[in-house]
């Protein structure tokens, strides 16, 4: 069993904000459509899109306008995104819809627990993990999403060959995600790239990114792929 499986320590907190009225007939309206429950059992993408296609699972999409557009601008590909904020999950299922997607699914549930039971061993192709929390505060951080047993659970979900994109602008939580990326054997890094916001790797740029940048920010990229 590895560390994240053994894992209690949540690293999120679930605010359910305040929605828009849109925001809640969306959720009302739209989630028979691109929402799908938790389950224990392993998903079946051929199932649930009617293809089977190569596939991409984002973890924490915030509103979803990145994921949308991802999602849009790839209609060749399958996209699920994880998220435990119910108005940042109800704008995302307004810009599916106005974006006319089949290719876009949505999940309210911790990641480790969906990873863990709900997605099969090697059945990703790309995992997306851009601006997670970085939980600055030393007593904190054993909540970082980034440990080496969660990138072992990811490597695990992954197909050989594909790969797994991480962003951050928190510079400390750089230097984390460094150290725990050199010492895993499952993963060859492709990539990192630092830059200002103008130099995203293959990805749009996101609300919270935006943000870091309006604080004077450096962006970071990783894209490494599975072994």
């Amino acid at each position: 069993m590895t560390s994240a499986e053994k894992r209690t320590v949540r690293s999120f907190v679930r605010r359910t904000g305040r929605m828009t009225r849109s925001q809640r007939r969306a959720l009302d309206a739209l989630w028979p459509t691109y929402g799908l429950e938790f389950s224990t059992e392993p998903l079946d993408f051929t199932a649930v899109f009617g293809r089977d296609s190569r596939r991409v699972l984002e973890i924490g999409f915030g509103n979803g306008d990145s994921l949308v557009e991802q999602a849009a601008r790839h209609r060749e590909l399958d996209f699920i995104g994880v998220e435990v904020h119910w108005p940042g999950i109800g704008h995302c299922l307004i810009q599916a819809e106005r974006a006319a997607l089949d290719n876009l699914r949505v999940i309210s549930h911790d990641a480790i627990d969906v990873l863990q039971q709900q997605i099969g061993e090697a059945t990703l192709d790309r995992v997306n993990l851009y601006f997670p929390d970085p939980w600055p505060k030393k007593r904190h951080h054993k909540r970082r999403i980034l440990q080496p047993g969660f990138l072992g659970l990811l490597a695990s979900r992954l197909a050989p060959g594909g790969s797994l994109h991480i962003a951050t602008d928190w510079a400390p939580y750089a230097e984390h995600i460094d150290g725990i990326l050199d010492s895993s054997p499952a993963f060859e890094l492709a990539e990192r790239r630092a830059h200002g916001g103008d130099q995203p790797l293959d990805r749009p740029t996101t609300k919270f990114e935006r943000r870091g940048l309006g604080k004077g920010h450096q962006i970071v990229d990783w894209r490494l792929v599975r072994i």
